[in-house]
């Protein structure tokens, strides 16, 4: 996300912004400021995604205690920042208090340092693909895929997506409309060859006003645009996915996922809710548990986003 159009709101954060929605609950982050306490339920599957801003300085300030006590089976990321071989080495680092080797995926963005998606699992996936669109070089590293084997021997597809942050009137929104077109084409066909789908990741996009704490001030910024935001009225209405956190949440403010480094956007709690997991119906109907992590304490921040953590009871 970029760090222009945060806006000024001053209000304070309300506990529907955070930790576990349904119950209007702040987190449980027990005796460690990274842990936070939510025990899995049997039976159920844990997915996760979360902007890392960067592996290597999440890594660094406490991305690995956060992981080693989730209990999350799988876990998109996007701006990863770093080729496969480092993103591998930091990923063993952090599970291996776990006892047991993650599966680790991604897709590096063709400008180094930039971008970067990535999938990593408990589990083996059975496929992985890269890319979507027609492969022009501004859109590496901003969509993998991966397929995971079910029970019943159905197939979940997971996806991880990072769009363009974009700029009015510069090429960098048209990049970012031109990506969110591709996703208008692929989503039908994408649903239609797997029997779930799930796609995660930091998208950029506000898609109502209760998504933005100050979506007045930002109509005209890149990431609450109506042109942008019709993109996701067709996603969520026309192509049938379901924004699993707005329906779990409710008609609340937020769940906030990302704030910005400057002024008092984090303590103020002023907001955008910009990751989403994009479910295909059926799934959604088995979703529930939203959690947004979000850290204690501005210091505590080990990303700008904070994970979206929601619990699948998966056939």
């Amino acid at each position: 996300m970029t760090e222009t159009s945060t806006g000024t709101a001053t209000t304070t954060g309300a506990a529907t912004s955070h930790g576990a929605v349904s119950s209007a609950e702040a987190p449980d982050f027990g005796e460690h400021p990274h842990r936070i306490i939510d025990p899995k339920p049997a039976g159920k599957t844990r997915i996760a995604s979360v902007n890392v801003n960067g592996i290597r300085a999440a890594h660094r300030k406490g991305m690995g205690e956060w992981l080693a006590e989730r209990e999350i089976d799988i876990l998109a990321l996007q701006e990863v920042r770093a080729n496969e071989e480092i993103l591998t080495k930091l990923v063993t680092d952090m599970t291996e208090p776990m006892g047991e080797a993650w599966h680790v995926h991604e897709y590096e963005a063709a400008d180094k340092g930039r971008a970067g998606v990535a999938i990593i699992s408990r589990s083996a996936p059975i496929a992985t693909r890269n890319g979507i669109g027609e492969g022009h070089p501004e859109d590496e590293g901003r969509w993998i895929e991966a397929d995971y084997a079910l029970g019943d021997g159905s197939t979940l597809t997971v996806v991880s997506v990072y769009v363009h942050s974009g700029e009015v009137g510069t090429a960098k929104q048209e990049h970012k409309m031109r990506f969110l077109q591709y996703m208008s084409e692929y989503l039908p066909t994408l649903a239609g060859r797997t029997d779930h789908l799930l796609v995660m990741g930091d998208l950029n996009v506000g898609h109502r006003e209760l998504d933005i704490k100050n979506w007045k001030g930002n109509v005209k910024n890149s990431g609450f645009l109506p042109e942008e935001r019709a993109y996701f009225d067709q996603y969520f209405q026309d192509l049938g996915y379901v924004d699993v956190a707005r329906s779990l949440a409710g008609e609340v403010e937020g769940p906030y996922t990302w704030w910005s480094y400057r002024g008092k956007a984090f303590d103020n709690d002023t907001g955008w809710r910009i990751d989403y997991h994009m479910a295909t119906a059926g799934l959604a109907e088995l979703a529930g548990n939203l959690r947004v992590d979000r850290a204690q304490d501005y210091s505590l921040r080990w990303s700008d986003h904070a994970p979206l953590v929601v619990d699948y009871q998966l056939p």
